[in-house]
């Protein structure tokens, strides 16, 4: 997916956008503050006993960043993606953003909250041994039931430098939260090695990703 040079394997230049094959949603390679698309993916989740593709989601990088931290750390580019590579993502000081955009109309606010707030405490748990309930339901804060999710609603959730963890619904900031801990826990979900079984795909590409920053 990227480059070195801030490219991307899955677009070429002329190209504006890379596609979630499962749900048909386009996601811009690069974001207005430079981070690079790294892999593209989507969420299942269970509604009235059915399985249903809830989101689609882009996973950018500080692609620079990553890049240092990576090579300070790794003499030898491997010759495929490794877990300490996982891990140094998953635990760096960097900017990192999972653009979600709701693909089923039947999405709401409150279910999304509670599968993240779920997801969180099992996450918390393998990094301390503890749910922390209390942070774990931060990643939302005391966000309002009243913001709407429609087929197209678009849901962001940023690492920033600092380990601030930043999330917007519909261009509305709802938390905005200083853990390290909680942006550990948050990006695991995504980048662990035992993430949910339809997004091991995007951990994959995520991780040629990385690759090919060597």
């Amino acid at each position: 997916m990227a480059t070195s040079d801030g490219s991307s394997n899955a677009a070429t230049k002329e190209e504006a956008v890379q596609v979630e094959p499962k749900t048909g949603i386009s996601f811009p390679v690069k974001l207005d503050d430079g981070k690079i698309l790294y892999c593209v993916g989507y969420n299942k989740k269970s509604l009235l006993g059915l399985s249903i593709k809830a989101y689609g989601f882009g996973l950018y990088v500080d692609s620079d960043k990553l890049k240092d931290v990576l090579k300070s750390k790794i003499e030898k580019a491997p010759s495929k993606p490794t877990e300490e590579m996982y891990q140094l993502a998953i635990d760096g000081d960097f900017g990192m953003t999972i653009k979600m955009v709701v693909s089923f109309s039947g999405v709401k606010l409150s279910m999304a909250k509670k599968g993240f707030t779920e997801a969180m405490r099992e996450s918390m748990k393998k990094l301390t041994g503890q749910k922390n309930e209390e942070l774990s339901n931060k990643v939302f804060g005391t966000t309002s039931d009243k913001i709407k999710l429609r087929l197209g609603s678009e849901m962001i959730v940023s690492k920033l430098p600092g380990y601030v963890l930043e999330t917007k619904v519909n261009g509305e900031l709802v938390s905005r939260v200083e853990s390290e801990l909680l942006c550990r826990a948050y990006f695991r979900n995504y980048l662990g090695e035992d993430t949910l079984e339809c997004e091991k795909e995007s951990r994959e590409m995520f991780g040629q990703s990385m690759l090919s920053l060597f």
